[in-house]
């Protein structure tokens, strides 16, 4: 009897422990799909970037499909002008999918900064190929190609010893003969605010006032319509960036090529302060669900292939030091660069536009 009761309990025993290696073995399964199924949908996260462009180029295109071929990770582009990508990331709002914002000029990059729109990212290789003075003083946003604004003469009726820095454009023998677009451009705002920066208010609103006095005409079009005018005779001198140059001289529009051919390039202050430079650049947005990912494509498009590659194509400046210039670009000379950080273009932005409306720069 008591050797019956025996079996019975041991057999009792057995089976519930049975059923307790079951439940262990039930509970690591569903941890373990429920791991995997975490991973999946982070992997899944992590598999696009969605980039808010102001920028309307072949290239980064290009650019964009190499990254992904690299990568595996997809670029999904949304272009449109600068400010409204701003005003359309603002109405969006924490439901917004831009992760990371792209557009010309320092002065545009500290908007988006000063609006609450982006958030600092720190990176190790943005640090090595982004030089200090073209990134953002909070790490907000890096450069990521570079640019000169310059003098753009005609070689028929100027010649290049007359030329010397931009405050002599106020001069009376250059009177009735300036040519440069109007006064909301944010590459023109840039240049002043870089001359706050350097020369002070006074100094700035000066020379402003000078080039309104000698102005061929009362500003319009863009930088390539200055070229155009003085290539018609309005004008003989045309502040304008230096990539829209190169652009002309490789145009598909033979008018084009002709103007540009017509014309020659000028870096002023070399003497004193060296030629305004400006970027374009980009800033990881705030809400960004995808950062690591932006992150990336920064220290891609900021790396040495990606640069030369903007050089060649978009005859851009590279930022990254360790990246030539090419031929091309060379061929224009070397050049002084302003000695200020580009943070500062932003923070005087609005001193700019006060005086531009003091001076009656239209």
């Amino acid at each position: 009897m008591k050797k019956a009761l025996f079996l019975v309990l041991a057999f009792a025993l057995l089976v519930l422990s049975a059923c307790g290696n079951d439940t262990t073995t039930n509970k690591t399964t569903s941890n373990k799909e429920s791991k995997e199924t975490k991973e999946t949908t982070e992997t899944n996260e992590s598999k696009e970037v969605n980039l808010y462009t102001a920028r309307h180029y072949d290239v980064d295109d290009e650019l964009y499909a190499k990254f992904e071929e690299e990568t595996g990770i997809k670029v999904n582009v949304i272009k449109g002008e600068a400010d409204e990508l701003l005003e359309r990331i603002k109405r969006e709002g924490d439901a917004t999918e831009a992760d990371l914002f792209l557009t010309a000029d320092a002065g545009r990059l500290y908007r988006a900064k000063d609006d609450g729109l982006l958030q600092a990212v720190s990176s190790d290789k943005l640090d090595e190929q982004v030089p200090a003075n073209f990134q953002d003083k909070d790490q907000m946003w890096y450069g990521l190609t570079k640019r000169a604004r310059v003098i753009i003469y005609n070689k028929e009726t100027v010649k290049p010893e007359e030329l010397s820095t931009y405050e002599a454009l106020t001069e009376d023998q250059w009177k009735g003969r300036v040519l440069i677009r109007g006064s909301e451009n944010v590459y023109n705002q840039s240049l002043l605010a870089s001359f706050i920066e350097i020369n002070g208010e006074d100094k700035a609103k000066e020379w402003a006032a000078g080039l309104v006095s000698n102005f061929a005409r009362d500003p319009e079009g863009g930088d390539r319509d200055q070229a155009k005018a003085i290539a018609a005779g309005v004008g003989d001198v045309a502040i304008m960036n230096t990539y829209y140059f190169g652009q002309m001289l490789n145009s598909e529009d033979p008018e084009e090529v002709k103007v540009a051919e017509g014309l020659g390039i000028f870096f002023p202050n070399q003497d004193t302060t060296g030629t305004h430079v400006n970027v374009s650049g980009a800033g990881v947005v705030k809400t960004s669900k995808n950062k690591d990912n932006a992150i990336k494509l920064l220290e891609f498009l900021s790396a040495p292939e990606a640069q030369g590659t903007f050089a060649e194509a978009n005859y851009e400046y590279p930022v990254n030091e360790s990246v030539e210039a090419t031929e091309l670009l060379k061929s224009w000379g070397e050049f002084k660069e302003q000695d200020i950080s580009l943070s500062v273009l932003g923070d005087n932005n609005a001193k700019s536009i006060l005086i531009f409306n003091e001076v009656g720069w239209k």
